[in-house]
């Protein structure tokens, strides 16, 4: 793991590897181009300075100069507020407030079920619930580039990394998914994407 010292000259994303939470916030700090120090950190043994930045110690961590966050949500946000270019929220509040609930609805529907598959929790259902959902979903995603929008949000930021686990969750997406496919096929060519993964999910896919 990567030493850092306390006087940081740039942001510190304190990451782990395999959580697709600590995921999305690299594929934002890599659509921004943003310089930071990644630091890979084992969840179940965080360094003392995550306990120290973070009363919860958990994952990710952000450390910008004096400034400390935790909760993927919480720091995707910062990060669109603080580099606005490109802008990953809409300007205007209402658009905004929608992109939210999207957001909150791709964390407790898609999130949830693939948290239960990975923690072994009713695995069949939570799987077969996932994929049903993602079908279902699939038309929304031939009628725009991105996620019902002309340009990529904090949105796609959210569900590429989920659709870049499907095989990890033996999730294989029917045929009548095709807008849905053909859409994580053009995100993951990204080139902020290739970036924004760990050597652990380089390995997903194979």
């Amino acid at each position: 793991m990567a030493v850092v010292s306390n006087k940081r000259s740039v942001m510190t994303l304190f990451s782990d590897p395999q959580s697709i939470e600590s995921h999305r916030v690299r594929l934002v700090l890599a659509e921004k181009n943003i310089t930071v120090d990644v630091v890979d950190v084992d969840p179940l043994n965080p360094p003392d300075e995550v306990m120290d930045f973070n009363p919860y110690g958990t994952l990710p961590t952000l450390v910008d100069r004096d400034l400390r966050l935790y909760h993927s949500r919480i720091i995707m946000e910062y990060l669109d507020e603080r580099f606005p270019h490109p802008p990953l929220l809409p300007v205007d509040p209402v658009s905004r407030a929608n992109t939210r609930l999207y957001l909150h609805r791709v964390e407790k529907d898609w999130y949830g079920a693939m948290e239960r598959i990975l923690e072994g929790d009713g695995v069949a259902a939570a799987r077969k619930e996932l994929t049903e959902s993602l079908v279902a979903g699939a038309p929304i995603f031939d009628a725009k580039p991105f996620f019902m929008s002309d340009e990529l949000s904090l949105v796609d930021c959210a569900i590429v990394p989920l659709l870049w686990r499907l095989p990890q969750l033996e999730i294989e997406l029917p045929a009548q998914a095709k807008p849905l496919k053909a859409y994580a096929a053009r995100m993951f060519e990204r080139e902020a994407f290739r970036q924004s993964l760990s050597e652990f999910e380089e390995e997903i896919p194979g």
